[in-house]
């Protein structure tokens, strides 16, 4: 996925402006999903693809997001990528938020609230940077071994620490760290090479 943004163009480096993009640029689809469509039916014309300071997808999330913000990011999920604050408060409502039943919300995992089931254990899923990324990306970003998309969510987690005077050498194992291994906690139920 490529984002607006670029990393040419951040003085300081490919880190530098963190993991804030407004939109995705190339969808590879249009990320509706009919099987919504009695709670969360798909606005003609509209595309759910990731918006946002922490991108959300799907006409579910924004159907979803959209209730609790009280805006139609149902019918225009362009709002996110219009307005500063609604993306950020989006952002938030992502992160604290669990989309599934019996599934943690990222913030949950990260402060320890969320203690793992058998099934999450054997899924190599854990109280573990790692499974925030799970949460929040999914099949995109886990459960494929070493892959760039990951690498560079942590790579950012590793350089803010540093800027927040924590240091990477507390952030644990890079065990802890990865997602390579971990079965996604919300494997998508449409095809990811649909296209738009």
């Amino acid at each position: 996925m490529s984002f607006i943004g670029g990393y040419g163009v951040a003085t300081g480096g490919p880190l530098a402006w963190g993991l804030c993009y407004n939109r995705e640029m190339s969808p590879m689809q249009s990320y509706c999903d009919e099987s919504w469509k009695f709670k969360y039916p798909c606005s003609p014309g509209a595309e759910y693809y990731g918006r946002g300071a922490l991108p959300i997808y799907w006409n579910f999330n924004y159907g979803a997001a959209g209730e609790a913000l009280k805006a139609d990011l149902l019918n225009h999920p362009e709002y996110i990528e219009q307005n500063a604050t609604l993306a950020f408060q989006a952002a938030i409502w992502r992160w604290m938020t669990p989309i599934k039943k019996n599934q943690p919300s990222a913030h949950d995992i990260l402060v320890g609230n969320w203690k793992p089931t058998k099934n999450d254990t054997l899924s190599k899923r854990g109280p573990t940077f790692g499974s925030t990324m799970n949460v929040l990306y999914g099949e995109y970003t886990c459960g494929q071994g070493d892959i760039d998309p990951m690498n560079n969510i942590v790579s950012h987690y590793l350089y803010f620490l540093d800027l927040l005077g924590i240091g990477r050498e507390d952030a644990g194992p890079n065990e802890e760290l990865s997602c390579a291994e971990q079965k996604p906690f919300n494997p998508s139920t449409v095809p990811t090479s649909s296209s738009s």
